[in-house]
């Protein structure tokens, strides 16, 4: 991919600078403000609009006068474009929209160099919400089951305590690989993660994360440990990374005769906070603390699975 244009790449520095964006966010954020730059250029060149040759459009040079001849009319037809030419669904244009929406919005704002955000206007794609997929607790118990059971595999006891904390604390992939053992307090009630926007929570531990965590804590030490404040470790002594997680969530749900629910990591979060609303009756707001979530609104779907049901 080309190099972006400098407005964009003081951009990308002020959203995770100033704002605290996450890597991955700012890292769409860039790619979407490339394509849209890349499809004006190819739309008013008559260049074609996908393939290689829309690839290596140079981008760099967009410049201030440039974007200030941006109108709403083009940010129309190029999500037209997103929408026949990329196949793009509603939640993919969504958040290109979004991009859009916080880039000309610190032109205007914060930088003062544009008068008018010209996606200001611009209405959000409809976005259908999916009530989320998740276990139901005799689901939960067979894939922690299934891991006990596997005596061949050296991990097992490390596999259980990661899925235990998946199950009842609720907490996303990235915030569990980044755990060290500084973060768990020492008579491990609670332990510390680090969520969106680099954002830190406590998160409280039950008699079944303490038992599991004691066991793994117990077992860590007879690994040779490079990473030595990495809660979880990978076979190469390495703190273990989002891809090793996922490939035993597959592994396991597919051993406990899961795998065609089309299940994933984040379905167990979804199935925490599910049970924590169904069986456990926590109220939602106190959900809202548990699961991280900015906004009540995202964390009311689990309420809506419950009227479903």
């Amino acid at each position: 991919m080309s190099e972006s244009p400098k407005l964009v790449q003081a951009f990308v520095n002020y959203m995770l600078s100033i704002k605290n964006r996450s890597p991955k966010t700012v890292e769409q954020y860039e790619l979407d403000l490339t394509i849209f730059f890349k499809y004006l250029i190819a739309r008013d060149r008559s260049l074609p609009t996908l393939g290689e040759e829309f690839d290596a459009i140079d981008v760099s040079g967009i410049d201030l006068d440039y974007i200030k001849k941006i109108t709403e009319e083009d940010i129309y037809d190029f999500f037209l474009y997103v929408s026949k030419e990329r196949e793009n669904k509603a939640r993919a244009r969504a958040r290109k929209l979004s991009s859009l929406k916080s880039f000309f919005n610190y032109l205007e704002v914060n930088k003062k160099l544009i008068d008018k955000n010209p996606a200001i206007n611009v209405e959000s794609p409809g976005v259908k919400r999916a009530l989320p997929k998740f276990l139901s607790l005799d689901e939960s118990l067979t894939l922690l089951e299934t891991i006990e059971n596997d005596t061949l595999s050296e991990y097992r006891i490390r596999d259980f305590a990661i899925v235990t904390l998946f199950l009842n604390c609720g907490m996303r992939l990235s915030e569990l690989c980044g755990i060290n053992l500084t973060d768990v307090d020492s008579e491990m009630r609670s332990l510390r993660v680090l969520g969106k926007g680099a954002k830190e929570r406590i998160v409280y531990l039950n008699d079944a994360c303490r038992d599991a965590l004691s066991r793994w804590l117990v077992m860590r030490e007879s690994f040779t440990i490079k990473d030595k404040n990495a809660l979880f470790i990978s076979r190469l002594g390495k703190r273990i990374s989002n891809k090793t997680v996922q490939a035993m969530i597959y592994k396991y749900l597919d051993r406990a005769g899961l795998g065609n629910r089309h299940l994933s990591v984040h379905k167990l979060r979804h199935t925490a906070a599910t049970l924590m609303y169904q069986e456990g009756h926590v109220d939602v707001r106190v959900l809202k603390e548990i699961l991280g979530h900015e906004q009540l609104n995202t964390t009311q779907i689990y309420t809506h699975v419950n009227n479903e049901q």
